[in-house]
């Protein structure tokens, strides 16, 4: 990425970088050499947005070098990933730079309404990964999603990043084929109605449908969270 950066000649200052501290570099002062090791790979001075990836191990020293290095001014930005409601609440009351962004699976079918409420007191945002599912749960084949999409003439995918955004939720989708991707951000030229945004919502299940599984421990962690809610 680093070098892609150098060899693209768009100015930095229109690129806006994200990375994160994993696991396995958790605690403060692993966190700081792993910051700083991202700096040099990505060849920059700064990063944009630093999350920590999961809220396990020494996640409190891993935020504190993220706080050391955003007031060093090496990170623009810190948040944190898949930190549900009391991780996140234990955190941001213990932090003196709250976080900025919380990024979690969120789509139609989990809309985070529990966690968007609670990020409201810390000015936090929240950031969708998985933004459009994965295509679980047929997403393009729900009618409800491909009534909507007939109405207007756009896709599904464009109706579902259209209501999301809508909601005030930074998405991120991902895809490798320039036709999706600017399709992706062909969203300003139609509105939702108030009933069809209506219908969007009623297509919560509230809870996520493709986080890791095969990782016992978030596994364990996701139920927890989903019995609680």
């Amino acid at each position: 990425m680093g070098e892609a950066i150098s060899k693209s000649g768009i100015p930095r200052q229109e690129l806006f970088l994200t990375t994160k501290v994993w696991i396995s570099n958790a605690g403060e002062e692993k966190a700081a050499q792993s910051i700083d090791e991202s700096l040099r790979k990505l060849n920059t001075d700064y990063i944009d947005l630093l999350l920590i990836h999961q809220p396990f191990g020494d996640y409190y020293g891993t935020y504190r070098a993220m706080e050391k290095a955003y007031k060093a001014g090496k990170v623009r930005a810190i948040g944190v990933s898949n930190f549900y409601d009391a991780r996140f609440v234990d955190l941001a009351e213990n932090m003196e730079v709250k976080p900025a962004v919380v990024q979690l699976e969120t789509h139609v079918f989990s809309q985070q309404l529990k966690m968007r409420e609670l990020m409201k007191e810390y000015g936090t945002r929240l950031m969708a990964w998985s933004p459009l599912a994965r295509g679980m749960n047929n997403l393009f084949g729900n009618e409800t999603l491909q009534g909507i999409a007939a109405c207007h003439g756009k896709d599904i995918a464009q109706i579902c990043l259209k209501f999301l955004t809508d909601e005030g939720i930074i998405v991120i989708p991902q895809s490798t084929k320039p036709e999706r991707i600017r399709s992706n951000f062909a969203l300003d030229d139609f509105e939702l109605t108030d009933d069809e945004r209506e219908a969007i919502r009623r297509l919560d299940t509230g809870h996520p449908l493709a986080a890791d599984f095969n990782d016992p421990v978030m596994a364990k962690y996701l139920l927890e969270y989903d019995r609680q809610s």
